[in-house]
C-alpha cells in the first residue's frame, strides 16, 4: 500500500505543476519588430517556460514507467502533448528571432538548439501536426505488434531477437528474418513517406531545407561539415572492421558451407546473431579462435559467488566514480530509483536514468539481474547521472545536455571499458593469481570489437539513408533498393532472400518508426574510446590500452568533471579539448585500444579474400 500512496502523491504533484505554456508565447513574433535585447528577454522567458515543462513530464513519465495503469498512460500522455505544444511554439518563434540582424553568436546558438531539439517538426498548415501524430502512431503501433514466425509459428519481436542469438539453423533464422522484416516494414511504407513529406514541410518552416539537415544542425557546425566529419573518422576505422568482417565471414563459412555463406563476398544478415547485424556478440562461439577463445573469467560467475545483489551492484557502480573524486549520490536516489522488478505491478524494465528536477534528484530505472550484463549497464547508466548533476548550475536548461548527443551515451561507456580484471581484482571480484595472462588478450579483444567495432557501420547508415530520404535524394520507390545497396556499401552484409520493390527493410528498425536520429550511437562508440584513452593517460597506465582501469583516480576525476560541468554550454570541441587535449573526433584511440586485436586478424586472414 505504501508505494501506491507515493505513486498517487507524485501524480497529484504532477498534474499541480505550473502549466509551462502559459510563460512562452505561441504566436510567432515577427522578426522585424524585434532587437537583439528583444530576443534575449525572450529567451530567458522561455528558459524557464522549457525548464519548468521537463519536470512535470518528467514525473509523469516516470510513475507511468515505474506503475503502468490506463490512467497513468493519459497522464504522461497530456505531459507529453504538453511540452511537444511548447516546443513547436518555441522552435517556431526560434526561427523568426534567429532572422534578427546583432545577435550574439551564444544567442544565435541557443536558437539553433532550441529548433533543433524537434526532430520530427509538423509545419503550421492546419490539421498537419495532427496527421503527423496519427501516422506515426499507427506505424509504431505495426513495430510494437509485429511479429515473426519460427518453424512456422509466430513468435514476437523480443523472442526473435534472442531467438536469433542462439539459433544456429540457417533455415530457420532466414525464415525469422525475412518473416519479421515483411511483417512490420512493408506495411508503414506509405506512411513514413507521407510522414517525410509533413516532417520536411515542419524542417523548413524552421529555416532548413529538408529534416535530415535540422538533425545534422545541431552539432556546431554546418549540416554538410557533421556529414563529412562523420565519414572521415569512419574512414579511419573502416580497415578494422574490414579485418574483422574477413574473419567472421571465413568462421560462417566454416560452419555453414559455400551454398550458406560463400566465403567471398558479403555475409548473409540473419546470420550474425542479430535481427540488423548490427552487433555480432550473439555468434561469439561461432567465431571464437581454437585455444584462445576463453577471456580467463567469468564475470556472473564472480558476483555470484561473492554473494552480490542488486543493491550492492549499483553501490559498486557508485564507488567507481566517487574513487574518482566525485560526491556519493544524494539519499533520494537510494529510495527513489527503481532497481528490482516490482511483483505488484508492471514496469518498464528497459534500463534508463533520470534527472527529475534538474538538480539531483536523480534516479536509475531498472529490473537488475545478478549477471555481468547488468554489471556494465549500471556503470554506463550512473554515468548519466554523473552528468546530469555536474551539469546542473548551468544558467540555462538548453545548457543542461551533453555537449553533444553522442557525449551522454559515451560517459557510461568509457566508466564501462574499464571493467578489467585490473578493477575486478581492486574490488575483491578477482584473485589477483586467477588474473588473465596476456594469452587471453585476443578473446578479450575479440568480443568486445563483435559489438563494438561491428556497430559502426550500422551507426552511420540508419541515417545515411534517412538524409537521402529527407532530401529527396530518394524517392519512395527506391527505398528498399537503396537501403540495400548502404547496407551493402557500408556493412558488407545482403538480406537472406529477394527483397521485392514494396519491401521496407528500414521499417524494421525501431528508430525509424520512432523518428530518432541514431549518428549519436555512432559518435558515442568513437568518443568513448577518446575519452578512455584520455583517462588512461591521464592515470599513468603503462600496460596495453584495453588492460587499463583508472578506478581510484582523484586526477581523471576532476579533469572528467572540468568536461561534465560544461554540459552543452560550449560548442562540444570545446568540451572534448578540456579532457582529451584535442579538438577532433577521431577513431585512433578505437584502433590503439584494438591494435592487438587487428594484428592478429590480419594473421588469421592471410591469403584470404577481403572486402565485398
Amino acid at each position: 500500500m505504501k508505494s501506491l500512496v507515493s505513486t498517487l502523491a507524485l501524480v497529484a504533484a504532477t498534474l499541480a505543476a505550473p502549466a509551462a505554456l502559459a510563460a512562452a508565447p505561441t504566436a510567432a513574433a515577427p522578426a522585424t519588430a524585434a532587437t537583439p535585447a528583444t530576443v534575449d528577454a525572450w529567451l530567458a522567458q522561455a528558459d524557464k517556460a522549457y525548464a519548468d515543462q521537463t519536470v512535470t513530464s518528467g514525473r509523469a513519465e516516470w510513475v507511468y514507467e515505474t506503475y503502468i495503469t490506463d490512467d497513468t498512460a493519459q497522464i504522461t500522455a497530456d505531459a507529453g502533448a504538453t511540452m511537444s505544444k511548447l516546443q513547436v511554439a518555441q522552435a517556431k518563434q526560434a526561427a523568426e528571432f534567429a532572422k534578427v540582424p546583432g545577435l550574439s553568436p551564444e544567442t544565435l546558438r541557443k536558437l539553433t538548439m532550441i529548433r533543433t531539439q524537434i526532430t520530427s517538426p509538423a509545419p503550421s498548415t492546419p490539421g498537419a501536426a495532427e496527421q503527423f501524430a496519427a501516422l506515426q502512431a499507427r506505424i509504431q503501433g505495426l513495430y510494437g505488434k509485429g511479429h515473426g514466425t519460427l518453424r512456422g509459428q509466430p513468435i514476437n519481436g523480443s523472442d526473435i531477437e534472442e531467438a536469433m542469438a542462439t539459433d544456429r539453423n540457417p533455415d530457420e533464422l532466414k525464415e525469422m528474418w525475412l518473416s519479421w522484416h515483411d511483417s512490420v516494414g512493408t506495411p508503414m511504407k506509405a506512411d513514413y513517406a507521407k510522414m517525410v513529406e509533413i516532417a520536411n514541410a515542419g524542417a523548413r518552416e524552421l529555416g532548413y531545407p529538408d529534416t535530415g539537415a535540422l538533425w545534422r544542425a545541431n552539432y556546431d557546425m554546418t549540416p554538410d561539415q557533421f556529414a563529412a566529419m562523420t565519414e572521415k573518422v569512419w574512414g579511419e576505422v573502416r580497415p578494422l572492421y574490414q579485418q574483422l568482417h574477413c574473419y567472421v565471414r571465413g568462421k560462417l563459412n566454416a560452419k555453414y558451407g559455400d551454398a550458406v555463406q560463400p566465403n567471398k563476398g558479403p555475409i548473409r544478415a540473419d546470420l550474425l546473431g542479430n535481427m540488423w547485424a548490427q552487433e555480432w556478440g550473439g555468434i561469439y562461439d561461432v567465431v571464437a579462435p581454437q585455444g584462445a577463445g576463453d577471456i580467463g573469467y567469468d564475470l556472473t560467475g564472480l558476483l555470484k559467488d561473492k554473494g552480490y545483489d542488486p543493491l550492492k551492484m549499483v553501490k559498486t557502480g557508485e564507488g567507481f566514480y566517487t574513487s574518482l573524486g566525485f560526491q556519493p549520490l544524494p539519499a533520494t536516489f537510494w529510495q527513489r530509483s527503481q532497481f528490482t522488478k516490482p511483483r505488484d505491478r508492471d514496469v518498464v524494465c528497459h534500463a534508463s536514468a533520470w534527472d527529475l528536477d534538474n538538480v539531483d534528484d536523480l534516479r536509475i530505472k531498472m529490473c537488475i539481474k545478478v549477471d555481468a550484463s547488468d554489471f556494465v549497464t549500471i556503470h554506463h547508466e550512473l554515468g548519466h547521472n554523473f552528468y546530469q548533476r555536474a551539469y546542473n548550475a548551468q544558467p540555462s536548461r538548453w545548457y543542461m545536455e551533453g555537449a553533444n548527443d553522442g557525449f551522454h551515451e559515451a560517459i557510461g561507456d568509457t566508466m564501462a571499458l574499464s571493467i578489467t580484471p585490473d578493477y575486478l581484482v581492486k574490488l575483491g571480484l578477482l584473485d589477483p593469481s586467477k588474473v588473465p595472462g596476456p594469452d587471453k588478450d585476443i578473446g578479450l579483444l575479440l568480443r568486445q570489437a563483435m559489438d563494438k567495432v561491428a556497430f559502426l557501420p550500422f551507426g552511420l547508415l540508419i541515417d545515411r539513408w534517412r538524409w537521402g530520404v529527407f532530401s529527396g535524394q530518394i524517392a519512395p520507390a527506391d527505398y528498399e533498393k537503396a537501403w540495400n545497396e548502404m547496407r551493402l556499401s557500408y556493412q558488407g552484409v545482403v538480406p537472406p532472400g529477394p527483397r521485392g520493390a514494396d519491401a521496407f527493410d528500414p521499417g524494421a528498425k525501431y528508430h525509424v518508426p520512432a523518428g530518432v536520429p541514431y549518428t549519436r550511437y555512432f559518435l558515442a562508440r568513437i568518443l568513448q574510446f577518446q575519452f578512455y584513452e584520455a583517462a588512461c593517460k591521464e592515470a599513468g597506465w603503462k600496460g596495453p590500452l584495453h588492460r587499463c582501469s583508472f578506478y581510484g583516480n582523484p586526477k581523471v576525476g576532476a579533469k572528467l568533471d572540468a568536461m561534465l560541468k560544461m554540459g552543452a554550454s560550449k560548442p562540444w570541441p570545446d568540451a572534448l579539448q578540456v579532457f582529451t587535449g584535442t579538438r577532433e573526433m577521431s577513431g585512433g584511440a578505437m584502433l590503439r585500444y584494438f591494435a592487438p586485436l587487428t594484428a592478429w586478424l590480419k594473421k588469421q586472414n592471410a591469403g584470404a579474400d577481403c572486402g565485398w
